[in-house]
């Protein structure tokens, strides 16, 4: 499934970047974060503890971070396993464009989920993960002073 949106920032493209690069701004971020560190200058390990309809899991993984074109964007790839959950998997590319006094941050993320969790539902699948994407990014856009998104995240399978 493939995710999108758009988030104008009222910060510049510099702190736009340094907050992406930031795991201590990233944990507060992301939904259920439990722990965010980073093993290498191009690696963070994550745990994260969701829960999609009736399925509780934590997930243990890694974010790698690819192409990156500083302060314009990078690609994140990642993958987590919950265990008996399931497994997810995907990735996003993240840009960053100067507009005004400010940033627009575009991203067109891909997942794919295994496992029990898999077994869900497609909408229900697709809904959660427009529902986490909105989370993080406006989160993210309100952790540097940003109003809404321009545009809800659209999802296409």
């Amino acid at each position: 499934m493939d995710i999108t949106g758009e988030y104008r920032i009222a910060a510049p493209r510099s702190a736009v970047w340094a907050a992406l690069n930031n795991p201590d701004v990233l944990a507060r971020c992301i939904p259920g974060c439990k722990d965010l560190a980073r093993v290498s200058p191009e690696e963070f390990a994550a745990k994260v503890a969701l829960k999609i309809g009736p399925v509780s899991a934590t997930f243990a993984g890694t974010v790698r971070l690819e192409d990156v074109r500083a302060p314009e964007g990078y690609t994140l790839a990642g993958q987590g396993n919950g265990g008996m959950a399931g497994f997810a998997k995907g990735g996003a590319v993240v840009s960053l464009r100067e507009e005004g006094d400010g940033t627009l941050l575009t991203y067109e993320a891909k997942a794919e989920i295994g496992g029990k969790i898999a077994s869900l539902g497609g909408r229900l699948i697709q809904a959660t993960s427009r529902k986490l994407a909105d989370q993080f990014f406006g989160a993210f856009a309100a952790e540097l002073g940003a109003p809404a998104p321009i545009t809800d995240a659209a999802v296409t399978s």
